[in-house]
């Protein structure tokens, strides 16, 4: 079992930055590829970055590159998400979640953290 915990989330306006983090219990953070998601009003859950279980493979979705990076400290069973350059649309909830070894689906879940870009 994991338990992740995401924090950071906020009001931030457009052309800002925000940085989230998720902590993750237990000894075998680094087993995990880790990923970020995000889910606006009215809109389904999208895949936003993932890292793979060593960081030195990344992925993001189109319209985050180059304005988000996803990073981890396997040492502190941290992940990370730097936004910048927000944009409204950017506003969602954000998820932090946690895929084994082998497996296609991401197996655990945070409960989220609330970004809004607002002037």
């Amino acid at each position: 079992q994991v338990q992740l915990v995401e924090s950071g989330g906020g009001l931030v306006q457009p052309g800002g930055s925000l940085k989230l983090s998720c902590a993750a219990s237990g000894r075998t953070f680094s087993s995990y590829t880790m990923g970020w998601f995000r889910q606006a009003p009215g809109k389904e859950r999208e895949f936003v970055a993932s890292i793979s279980r060593s960081g030195g493979n990344d992925n993001y979705v189109d319209s985050v590159k180059g304005r988000f990076t996803i990073s981890r400290d396997n040492a502190k069973n941290t992940v990370y998400l730097q936004m910048n350059s927000l944009k409204p649309e950017d506003t969602a909830v954000y998820y932090c979640a946690a895929k084994a070894l082998y497996r296609t689906l991401y197996d655990y879940w945070g409960q989220g953290t609330q970004v809004t870009v607002s002037s």
